[in-house]
């Protein structure tokens, strides 16, 4: 009988991640892209100056946080496992093309982000507690008329948030340290248990003080190691990017490891990743963008290309240029163990281990304090403020779970429910495209 529900539970699983979603997730981003006059391209300088060039400037507007310390909790809940282990999965089924069409998802993933950020600000809403509120559940309800659609998206949310954003990710950071330093995965529950609690129930003004610092430093660390491998192979540097475009269109047969690859798996498993990297389209970033003070929506939009520009075209392309330049893609291992080896490779010794181990590590606990929001939001807007202090408990209990229990069904599950996000959320985003051009034409005429 579980064996049934597990089979039909990985046919789901196929479908939710299937061709027909990829489709809609990118021709959503092709769409906006052009009727947004390709915002990703024109306006990143103005989002890069926006970000970067006012971190210590008073914030202007309404909002329960900061715009950067919104962004930053984003890029905690996005950057995550996916951004090393999964870009080495795709790699390694859909050879080095695959990081090509990572770049594609990446580039149209900028202008979903934008547009979902700038809907879920313009309806978001103070709840009882006086914490700003917004996401696709509330753009539903207050600019569709679905209130019905609008709950079941928050309810995927409040659920799939137990597992891609909790479970998975205690579970990593346990694997990883017992595997590294031979810690006992009750232990690292308890300590996470611990850190976690210090962070999330002090609500979202905490979490954002904590992930403006946490996320700069995590990001810097992994970088910078990266870069110093890629620097050293700086001559393979351009042999390899000849390779991944050529073979984005042509696909490859790797020497081992695995059967043929061809440009169909490259495609899907590099735009399946990128997608499953950046969240563009599923809804979950604009939860905690809507809460940032600011003074226009198309502000706040700006910081989600931002976001994405940094999730993917940065970290997880770090990921893919090491794990190409020390050739480790074709042996007989994948995900975190791939790019582990990759690091080690470039970096012999300590070091490599120690980057990517500490990447999992900030990565996942990252997600799990970003990630704590969005499903309290879920159910704030389900059951009222008052769900929100619940939720956060309940949330530490399910932190030792995943650290001390095997996850593989968990994971499937909470990855088709991450998946189911996207419906709801871009009937919000498609149903709100008027409103996104009026106000895009708006701010930039102010800016002028």
């Amino acid at each position: 009988m579980l064996n049934t529900l597990y089979s039909f539970e990985r046919a789901v699983n196929a479908l939710v991640w299937g061709w027909p979603m990829i489709v809609l997730l990118l021709g959503t981003g092709v769409l906006l892209t052009v009727l947004t006059g390709f915002i990703q391209f024109r306006r990143l300088p103005f989002a890069l100056r926006e970000v970067l060039g006012k971190l210590f400037e008073p914030s202007q507007g309404t909002g329960s946080v900061t715009p950067f310390q919104a962004v930053a909790t984003a890029l905690a809940s996005t950057v995550g496992v996916g951004n090393i282990a999964g870009v080495a999965t795709a790699i390694h089924i859909g050879g080095p093309g695959a990081l090509f069409w990572l770049w594609v998802s990446g580039i149209l993933g900028m202008c979903t982000k934008f547009a979902e950020i700038v809907t879920a600000l313009h309806y978001r809403e103070l709840d009882e507690t006086g914490t700003m509120r917004g996401g696709a559940m509330y753009t539903l309800k207050k600019g569709l008329g679905l209130p019905w659609l609008g709950a079941i998206f928050a309810l995927l949310t409040a659920l799939a948030a137990f597992g891609i954003g909790n479970m998975v990710q205690a579970n990593s950071v346990s694997a990883a340290l017992t595997e590294s330093f031979g810690i006992d995965p009750r232990l690292t529950g308890i300590v996470m248990i611990a850190l976690t609690a210090i962070v999330i129930l002090g609500g979202i003004k905490r979490i954002g003080e904590f992930t403006s610092v946490l996320v700069p430093f995590m990001a810097i660390l992994y970088l910078a190691g990266g870069l110093v491998i890629i620097l050293m192979n700086a001559g393979s540097v351009p042999g390899v990017l000849a390779t991944v475009f050529r073979e984005a269109f042509t696909g490859s047969a790797a020497t081992g490891g695995f059967v043929g690859s061809t440009m169909i798996l490259a495609l899907r498993f590099g735009v399946a990743r990128g997608l499953f990297s950046n969240e563009a389209g599923l809804g979950s970033a604009p939860i905690v963008h809507a809460a940032a003070q600011t003074d226009h929506p198309v502000r706040q939009g700006l910081y989600g290309i931002f976001e994405v520009f940094v999730d993917t075209m940065l970290i997880c392309t770090t990921s893919g240029l090491v794990i190409l330049l020390t050739q480790t893609w074709t042996g007989d291992v994948t995900g975190a163990a791939l790019a582990a080896r990759a690091f080690e490779t470039g970096l012999p010794g300590v070091w490599g281990g120690v980057i990517v181990t500490g990447g999992i590590v900030l990565f996942a606990f990252s997600t799990i304090v970003g990630w704590s929001y969005y499903g309290e939001t879920g159910m704030v807007y389900l059951f009222g403020a008052r769900a929100a202090t619940p939720y956060r408990m309940l949330w530490l209990v399910f932190i030792y779970l995943g650290a001390t229990g095997s996850l593989h069904v968990i994971w499937d599950v909470s990855d088709t429910l991450n998946g189911l996000m996207a419906i709801p959320n871009l009937i919000a985003v498609l149903g709100s495209i008027p409103l996104l051009l009026r106000l895009q034409k708006e701010f930039f005429a102010q800016q002028r």
